[in-house]
């Protein structure tokens, strides 16, 4: 296919993962022996924060201790367990694929070649915005692979195991013909509901233009029956047919998203329920207030998050970055912060996983690797994720992925002046009462 471009995103690198997978993440094995590798050059003027962090082993790794009694051997990063919990969903990693909406890059082949290699990897997968009314429910079409129920049920075919679930994504015209209650009712998704690996997402806000609702190009047959339902503007190229079609971005207060998720814990009782959140400057303040409604799960996309269609002030001007938005967020135990927003390999997602995430979602790069291959790129892509995150987890001296933390993240902007050496490091640490202290060369 290779049909898509991603502008200001490393496409290359993730179309070569989705061709070569875990073997990408190394030099040219070729190279081995005739050519000297050291430490890449990286420019010290790095915009992203998240970016400019970088992952910090420490020298003294008690949890490794603990790991090697329990395996009598010494542990490798093939012992780090990545399973994971997401929204109530078991997962095989600490991964979803974000929302795709009803854009035409989505709604081909696409969107449910992504939903099939979801489904065997044991990740969740969010159905996004609007697919409902702009491409139909499916209930009447055989689950055509465009609908609704189409992308559902080609990910609930390809399921294996017992990982994984759906969020199906709902905006404001979707609550106005009623996705929700189409889906929890229809037939072809009782599996997913009997087996609780259904989820249903509010959407407050999105990365790509918070504050704003969804945006697609339509063409004029679509935008002439569309109109009813959306705004629809003939605002661009002049001669092309083509006009943009605006969803509306919804009202919401502290007291109204309350009890819309208390609303839909009642309504679906048997579905999981998420919030998605836009890089919004009162972040902190939307989670708790989902989180203690009871959502299972808060998302968040940073302003770098989103594959759509968007205004360019927009892309360049508004929306607070991931990293600001870890920040500021403050998830107690139990909370499950899910973030999104240039996740496409092991490094970045080790950061947010350290600074308070529970998974990362792929977009841009889920839709990259299954237009480079759509039998098998996207699992290749994750593969070599995950194989990526074991290397990183290990090299902290952890063994559960959940163990990331903020101590194993340093960010040379913030980076405060150490403190001097406390002799209280020199007393015996609890190992050393129990198992007596080693000596040299033992």
């Amino acid at each position: 296919m290779n049909a898509l471009q991603a502008t200001g995103f490393p496409e290359a690198e993730v179309r070569a993962r989705a061709r070569e997978g875990a073997a990408r993440l190394f030099p040219p094995a070729s190279s081995y022996g005739h050519e000297l590798f050291g430490a890449a050059a990286h420019p010290p003027d790095v915009a992203d924060p998240l970016d400019r962090a970088r992952l910090v082993p420490p020298a003294f790794m008690p949890r490794r201790l603990e790991k090697l009694i329990e395996l009598a051997r010494e542990p490798l990063h093939g012992d780090v367990d990545l399973t994971s919990v997401i929204g109530g969903f078991t997962a095989a990693l600490p991964l979803y694929v974000s929302a795709f909406g009803s854009t035409e890059v989505a709604s081909r082949d696409l969107g449910t070649a992504v939903g099939r290699q979801a489904a065997r990897l044991g990740i969740p997968m969010v159905v996004g915005e609007n697919i409902g009314p702009v491409n139909g429910t499916g209930r009447l079409d055989a689950r055509a692979g465009r609908t609704l129920l189409g992308r559902i049920g080609a990910y609930g075919d390809a399921l294996e195991g017992e990982g994984g679930g759906v969020a199906v994504q709902q905006s404001t015209e979707d609550a106005d013909a009623e996705m929700w209650n189409l889906v929890y009712s229809d037939v072809s998704a009782q599996p997913l509901i009997d087996s609780g690996r259904l989820a249903f997402e509010l959407k407050v806000g999105q990365g790509a233009k918070p504050g704003l609702g969804g945006m697609t190009v339509v063409g004029e047959e679509a935008a002439h029956r569309l109109e009813e339902q959306y705004a629809v503007e003939r605002i661009l190229d002049e001669g092309s047919g083509l006009a943009l079609r605006c969803g509306t971005p919804g009202t919401f207060t502290r007291e109204i998203l309350a009890h819309q998720v208390r609303l839909m814990r009642n309504n679906y009782p048997r579905a999981k329920v998420w919030v998605k959140l836009p890089p919004s400057r009162d972040v902190r303040e939307a989670a708790a207030t989902a989180w203690e409604a009871g959502a299972h799960a808060v998302t968040v996309d940073g302003a770098e998050g989103g594959s759509g269609w968007a205004p360019t002030a927009f892309l360049a001007s508004v929306g607070l970055p991931l990293a600001e938005c870890l920040r500021r967020l403050a998830p107690r135990p139990g909370d499950c912060l899910l973030v999104s927003g240039r996740m496409w390999e092991g490094t970045r997602a080790a950061k947010a996983l350290a600074a308070g995430a529970d998974a990362v979602g792929l977009g841009r790069a889920a839709l990259l690797a299954v237009d480079e291959d759509g039998d098998a790129g996207l699992e290749r892509l994750v593969h070599a994720l995950a194989l990526e995150l074991r290397l990183l987890v290990s090299a902290m001296g952890k063994y559960r992925v959940g163990e990331l933390g903020p101590e194993d993240l340093w960010d040379p902007a913030a980076a405060p002046v150490p403190e001097p050496v406390s002799q209280d490091l020199f007393a015996k640490e609890p190992w050393q009462t129990s198992l007596g202290t080693p000596t040299v060369g033992t």
